[in-house]
């Protein structure tokens, strides 16, 4: 039995960071992970391989689609998937061993298996009981799936199936228009794989601006990739050759099948407590599985505290970091603070999509008296001379203070060009603060300092 001040079951993006940062404030800590590797999900099967994908086959169609224009000329290159995805393997085993390094830099205890909670402030990890005065629970998602749908992760896959597919398929149905599903059909779609993707509701991306989520499809159906919107999927079976999909359309009931070599199931994710032995304990949970905490994170039972995906929230591995180095402060004795109005969201496809704050349909529904300043990337001249035209930034503000209220950008390098604007927001800056501020010429950022100043009295370049 080994006693510390804090043990925090899962090695995740919530788990390593709350873990690093009470180790940094002087806590004696230590961190329950079963997986060979730490990172968690997000390292391991979700956020870093899929973008190590996203970015070979990001390259793959600058060489079909755009190097002729340059005058880069020569035989187009061939994919070799089995080396795509060592590649891909590679990057997934840098970043773990630096969370690894990082653990014993900061003299962070990893109790390597799996943790169970066998009564208040005791942690068991095989055989072995040990106490601490913090324990908290960071064990993420997982997949969730649709009734008469049943993934065997060969033929009918979760975006982890996905991540490691022994062949790329010649067509793939993806069930679920959010994130996942079309980040992973672009890189499929990339590769020549015919895709589909099949969404219950009347539009892509769920709760995204609905503007930027118009134009995000009419993207992507130029790319390739197939929609069939307002579609209920019954059902998904494996075949000896592949699989068959049935759906009914919403708006005549009318029913449809589908084949395909692969599906993809993308329709979110659920958080993952199984195990843990919450229901021995008597912990409070919510009625969509998540565990029920106060605004400092703690549960119901004294010192178990919750963070990341397993409580209420949008599924972010920053969220979940944010939440990580709150609590760390917190059970150091300090003040702990997330700001949940500015968490931005970013789907990595090309182009890239970004948000922050307030959509347009929420304000409305607040009745919220706003101002709309866009700028297209027509008159980015960096844009322009990279191909990447396609898109906007649109920044929402009050329309009495001229306070920045939200952005939803859809262009190049979008993700990174948001954290500007939550910077921004973090400082309750006004559109106008945005606009007066000198952005180097030629960058993408400009688009934003456009959109900015068309808030006030006009852009300059549209």
């Amino acid at each position: 039995m080994a006693e510390f001040d804090v043990i925090i079951i899962g090695g995740g993006p919530g788990g390593y960071v709350c873990a690093i940062r009470a180790a940094q404030l002087g806590l004696k800590v230590a961190c329950v992970e079963g997986r060979e590797t730490l990172g968690g999900t997000c390292l391991n099967v979700g956020c870093i391989p899929s973008k190590a994908l996203l970015n070979a086959t990001h390259q793959l169609h600058e060489v079909h689609e755009n190097f002729e224009k340059m005058g880069l000329m020569g035989a187009n290159p061939k994919v070799d998937w089995a080396k795509m995805l060592a590649y891909k393997d590679d990057v997934v085993s840098g970043n773990t061993k630096g969370i690894e390094f990082l653990f014993k830099k900061n003299k962070v205890t990893w109790l390597k298996g799996w943790g169970t909670i066998p009564a208040a402030g005791q942690v068991k990890v095989g055989d072995d009981v040990h106490t601490a005065k913090h324990i908290v629970i960071a064990t993420g998602s997982e997949p969730s799936s649709l009734p008469g749908v049943t993934v065997d992760e060969t033929t009918i896959v979760t975006s982890t199936g996905a991540l490691t597919l022994p062949k790329v398929p010649k067509t793939m149905v993806v069930i679920g228009a959010g994130v996942i599903g079309l980040e992973m059909g672009s890189v499929y779609a990339r590769l020549g794989t015919q895709v589909t993707v099949v969404e219950y509701l009347d539009a892509i991306t769920p709760g995204m601006d609905a503007e930027v989520a118009k134009s995000f499809q009419k993207i992507l159906t130029k790319q390739g990739m197939k929609f069939v919107l307002g579609a209920a999927v019954q059902g998904a079976e494996a075949k000896k050759t592949g699989a068959k999909v049935s759906y009914k359309l919403r708006k005549d009931d009318s029913a449809h099948e589908m084949e395909a070599d692969v599906v993809l199931v993308a329709t979110g994710r659920k958080p993952y407590t199984a195990g843990l032995g919450l229901e021995a304990l008597g912990v409070e949970m919510l009625p969509r599985g998540q565990i029920k905490t106060d605004d400092h994170f703690l549960t119901n039972i004294k010192g178990l505290y919750a963070i990341g995906d397993a409580i209420i929230g949008p599924m972010l591995a920053h969220k979940a970091e944010d939440e990580g180095m709150a609590l760390a402060e917190i059970m150091a004795g300090k003040h702990g603070h997330v700001n949940y109005g500015v968490i931005p969201g970013v789907v990595y496809t090309t182009p890239e999509v970004a948000s922050v704050g307030a959509t347009e349909e929420q304000l409305k529904e607040q009745g919220r008296a706003y101002k709309v300043g866009k700028f297209s990337f027509m008159g980015n001249a960096r844009a322009k001379a990279v191909f990447q035209a396609d898109g906007f930034v649109k920044i929402l503000a009050d329309k009495a203070t001229d306070r920045i209220l939200g952005a939803h950008i859809i262009g190049p390098a979008a993700g990174d060009l948001i954290h500007e604007v939550c910077v921004a927001m973090e400082f309750g800056a006004s559109a106008q603060d945005l606009a007066l501020t000198c952005h180097a010429h030629p960058t993408y950022s400009e688009a934003v300092r456009e959109a900015a100043l068309a808030c006030g009295d006009g852009a300059i370049h549209s």
